[in-house]
């Protein structure tokens, strides 16, 4: 198996972002719950803004699971809207 390869099964979706978290603070945050294999927040590309929502991809089923049965997320005052990316089995 190779070592870059990721489940799409243990990809979040996360809305809801504060304007001034990054891919390095997203990851920094769900790293609580485990190793975060990938983080990524959606920038405009035109006007360099935020999106206001990203994706966080685990390594382990464990992380993925406990972050996204966490009843509530908070970052720098907000609420998240967290959800799992896919909803295949």
């Amino acid at each position: 198996m190779s070592s870059g390869f990721v489940r799409s099964s243990y990809k979040l979706f996360v809305g809801n972002l504060p304007w001034t978290i990054g891919s390095k603070e997203l990851r920094t945050y769900f790293s609580r719950y485990g190793h975060v294999a990938n983080a990524e927040v959606v920038f405009d590309r035109q006007l360099g803004l935020s999106k206001h929502y990203g994706f966080v991809v685990f390594s382990q089923r464990d992380a993925f699971n406990s972050a996204s049965n966490q009843n509530t997320h908070f970052l720098e005052g907000r609420v998240l809207t967290v959800q799992r990316a896919n909803e295949n089995p």
